[in-house]
């Protein structure tokens, strides 16, 4: 669990965001090897153009046709401490214009230092995360907010899911990409590109949206460098990302493997905001775990 302290108002208020720390690295899905003839994929297989193929994976995702500009989503985050392998899990949909999405977060059943722990449910919005059955002390029925731009890690790992937009702005940052192959997602032909992202980078060309929370990562992770696999379909939209982030917590480096699963594009997408009444403003209780 790590505390985050944020100021609102005049008073300090501390909330404690749902962390994801830990050692664990997932394995990368299969790939055919590519040697289909096609020119299209023999260009991509170049440096520059699968950088670039990759790189505009987001505004892809932002665009105008009738397929694209949302998706639901499925995600997972891995981590691994004291011999313990963590799985936390995530469902939902996003939309990428409005850059907002809902999505309902589980967590392992002992990962909570319980038998079993409600669903949190998690609204990602431009500049925010807001979380229910937070726990913790925080009544059943309120809701928490974050702001992600305080965040030392831009909410990348911290609320148990990548935020979706995020993990595809980070791809703005690409760099040294390696064009690996065709393979299958699914049912759906999708060529897969491995190579790293870098922080800093991807926040100075991300939209302003998402500037401030890729800013504050950029300088709260050890390492400027995310190693990532990337599926895109036919059509250059992103269908699996799969980022390894590198930070030091407590004298030590830790990292997390975060995969984000995109399907059903076009699929209508409705994010309301809390009311501000329904925000919890007081402490919340440091001394547990969830």
């Amino acid at each position: 669990m790590v505390v985050q302290q944020h100021r609102s108002g005049g008073g300090a208020r501390a909330v404690c965001a749902l962390a994801v720390m830990g050692v664990m690295v997932a394995a990368t899905g299969c790939a055919g090897d590519g040697t289909s003839g096609d020119g299209a994929v023999a260009d991509e297989r170049s440096g520059a153009a699968a950088v670039e193929v990759v790189r505009r994976s987001a505004a892809v995702l932002a665009g105008r046709g009738a397929e694209v500009g949302s998706a639901e989503v499925v995600t997972s985050m891995e981590t691994a401490a004291g011999g313990t392998r963590v799985t936390i899990r995530g469902k939902g949909t996003y939309d990428f214009r409005a850059r907002s999405g809902r999505l309902k977060v589980v967590l392992p059943q002992d990962a909570a230092g319980e038998d079993e722990h409600r669903p949190i449910t998690e609204l990602l919005a431009p500049g925010a995360l807001y979380m229910m059955n937070r726990g913790a002390g925080v009544p059943a029925d309120k809701w928490v907010r974050i702001d992600t731009t305080a965040l030392a890690d831009g909410n990348l790992v911290t609320g148990g899911v990548t935020d979706p937009m995020a993990a595809a702005e980070l791809l703005g940052g690409a760099r040294a990409v390696t064009y690996v192959g065709e393979t299958d997602l699914a049912g759906v032909t999708v060529r897969h590109y491995r190579g790293t992202a870098d922080i800093g980078r991807a926040a100075r060309r991300a939209p302003a949206a998402f500037r401030g929370a890729l800013a504050a990562a950029a300088k709260g992770f050890r390492t400027h460098a995310v190693p990532f696999d990337a599926y895109l379909d036919e059509q250059g939209r992103l269908r699996k990302v799969r980022h390894r982030f590198s930070f030091a917590n407590e004298g030590q480096v830790r990292e997390v493997v975060s995969t984000t699963l995109l399907y059903g594009f076009g699929v209508p997408v409705s994010v309301p905001l809390p009311d501000a009444r329904d925000i919890y403003t007081g402490e919340i209780e440091q001394g547990r775990r969830e």
